[in-house]
């Protein structure tokens, strides 16, 4: 018995000529296929996640942060570090000069915000993390740039130094953030570390892995670069006291950083510039401080 009759007449009784392949799990089992994998996109700006996942981490993070702060200051309420009901400017105290405060929280953050990331791309959309996220090794096959990872340090480094000659007259405002925190030592060399160890691992997670690849897809290429850079320089902007000439140069940092990810199509390109342009920075930073303490140079850092 097949599935298929056995007879090749057509209807008008003459012969087809043709050969019924009979018992369909019998051809198949005689006549094997091959079973052709879905390929991976090729396409760099092919990520799983899409807008929906976008509004879900915006108000995910925003209310992460007030929550991670909000325990941190229950915490020194109890401690009596500072009053029960605390005022705008003790708040502003607690965060210029409390490194477990400051750092601590924003460490946290970042981890809570990789937590989110993890659990929604690998498990929600079942993709792998840090190839969803273009984490991946420098390879000259499809990078449009060197695929030498010192070449990419060294460029941050140069960067760093390129932005520094260009705000060289511009001075963060006395009451900004950084300045307060650059007056505590504890604070300044806790604030050093996590710019060099912590920082351009989560930014460039957050900003050139999971937002430019969004916004490119969506607006275009440069659009995306652009985009990406003005949400990098304003989310600086709190932390400078608003002085725009930084902020701007800043912006100017973010789209030779998200030019470079796209260029190359990983965002270690982009990371190791990150971490050049922080380290010279937190480089210089110390030599100032030594300078300062046994010598006659003020250190300052925009």
């Amino acid at each position: 018995m097949s599935f298929f009759d056995d007879n090749t007449e057509n209807a008008s009784g003459d012969s087809t000529g043709e050969i019924s392949p009979g018992d369909p799990f019998f051809y198949g089992a005689t006549h094997p296929q091959p079973y052709h994998f879905v390929e991976p996109s090729n396409n760099d700006l092919d990520v799983p996640w899409s807008w929906g996942h976008f509004f879900c981490f915006i108000p995910f993070a925003v209310l992460s942060l007030v929550f991670i702060q909000i325990v941190f200051t229950i915490y020194y309420i109890q401690t009596k570090a500072i009053s029960p009901r605390p005022t705008q400017r003790e708040l502003q105290q607690l965060a210029t000069s409390k490194p477990v405060f400051a750092i601590g929280s924003m460490v946290l953050w970042y981890a809570v915000i990789f937590l989110f990331l993890y659990f929604t791309i690998r498990f929600f959309y079942n993709k792998p993390f840090w190839e969803s996220l273009r984490w991946r090794k420098l390879n000259s096959a499809i990078s449009k740039l060197p695929a030498q990872p010192w070449l990419y340090v060294f460029s941050g480094v140069a960067l760093s130094f390129l932005v520094m000659l260009i705000t060289a007259k511009v001075k963060a405002p006395d009451h900004a953030p950084i300045q307060e925190i650059l007056k505590n030592k504890n604070m300044a060399f806790a604030f050093m570390g996590m710019a060099v160890l912590v920082a351009p691992l989560a930014e460039e997670t957050i900003f050139r892995a999971y937002l430019y690849p969004l916004f490119a897809r969506t607006f275009g290429v440069w659009p995306g670069i652009v985009l990406t850079a003005i949400l990098f320089g304003i989310m600086h902007g709190a932390q400078l006291g608003w002085a725009w000439p930084i902020v701007i140069a800043l912006t100017g940092v973010g789209v030779v950083f998200a030019f470079v990810r796209s260029r190359t199509e990983t965002v270690l390109a982009s990371y190791l510039m990150h971490l050049g342009y922080n380290s010279t920075l937190a480089f210089l930073f110390v030599v100032a401080y030594f300078a300062a303490k046994y010598g006659k140079i003020s250190p300052q850092l925009h």
